[in-house]
């Protein structure tokens, strides 16, 4: 059964989940934030099957989200290295990590945290209006379409 493609569908939303929205796309692209950024690391750290993961890769790469490059020539070997478009979905990925530590963590500590550079604290993500900075909330946000 063939899956339905909401890559042309008027949605920003519908257009992403058709990019991302598979069980590993987002952990790889995790793992590249983290600094990953061979085949085998991939491999080893997700313990992904190697048809699936050439497969996701191949998918950022075409996207446009990661940037292969050769390190190596004899035998051709890649590197898979965020590119400005990747390295821009990391608010979104920090929002994900966030809502999953608040709502499906056990009790215990996150086991990831995000340490600012800037200040030196440890920190979360947060979503603010781009004009005044007010926290962004489905309760203070009115959703207008362009239909």
């Amino acid at each position: 059964m063939r899956r339905t493609s909401f890559a042309r569908w008027p949605c920003s939303i519908a257009r992403t989940m058709d990019l991302l929205g598979d069980q590993w796309t987002l952990l790889v692209l995790r793992e590249a934030f983290y600094g990953v950024s061979r085949f085998d690391k991939f491999q080893l750290s997700l313990g992904i099957a190697r048809n699936t993961l050439t497969e996701r890769l191949d998918r950022l790469v075409g996207a446009g989200l990661l940037n292969r490059v050769r390190y190596q020539e004899r035998p051709a070997r890649y590197e898979y290295v965020l590119s400005e478009m990747g390295r821009d979905f990391f608010p979104a990925l920090a929002a994900i990590m966030r809502w999953g530590d608040q709502w499906l963590g056990d009790g215990s500590p996150p086991p990831v945290t995000l340490l600012h550079n800037g200040c030196g604290h440890t920190t979360h993500a947060e979503v603010h209006c781009a004009h005044c900075q007010g926290k962004l909330t489905s309760e203070q946000v009115t959703i207008e379409t362009a239909r």
